[in-house]
């Protein structure tokens, strides 16, 4: 029997677990009066040469760019240092891309004792988050999200 230990308990692939959580974004930002696009797609880069990329979520207008982390604590109730690289990936991708967006990183609440896992990337990375980034934490239980950042 093939066992996936990587696999996002109680759901059937970590494919579906993203998309479930970006279905869930899209439908925050609705309430807000934000209709998002996914995978939109800014020019990035660092100079004058710049680069496609996309993002989970986005629209021109608002301008706002939204990356999608649904990501938890480990089973053992550890940080999940290889998913906080990933944030950090993002965190580099809105420090490049066009200023004149909204940047948001939209995180699932996920808690063990009672620090959340973006309570505790603010605490331990908050220095690599650029100036104007949001960070917001979604609670499926409720549907709603609150801003950290």
């Amino acid at each position: 029997m093939d066992i996936n230990n990587f696999q996002r308990v109680g759901s059937v692939s970590n494919a579906h677990a993203g998309n479930d959580f970006e279905a869930a974004a899209r439908a925050f930002f609705a309430t807000q009066g934000v209709v998002l696009t996914k995978n939109f797609a800014v020019p990035v880069g660092v100079g004058e040469t710049k680069k496609s990329h996309r993002f989970d979520l986005g629209s021109e207008n608002p301008p706002v760019l939204v990356e999608c982390k649904s990501h938890t604590w480990t089973q053992g109730g550890n940080m999940p240092s290889a998913k906080m690289t990933v944030w950090n990936e993002a965190m580099y991708y809105f420090y490049v891309a066009p200023a004149s967006y909204r940047k948001v990183l939209f995180v699932l609440k996920h808690s063990r004792r009672e620090q959340s896992l973006a309570a505790y990337y603010l605490k331990t990375h908050g220095h690599l988050v650029p100036a104007g980034v949001e960070l917001w934490e979604y609670d499926f239980e409720s549907s709603t999200a609150e801003r950290l950042r």
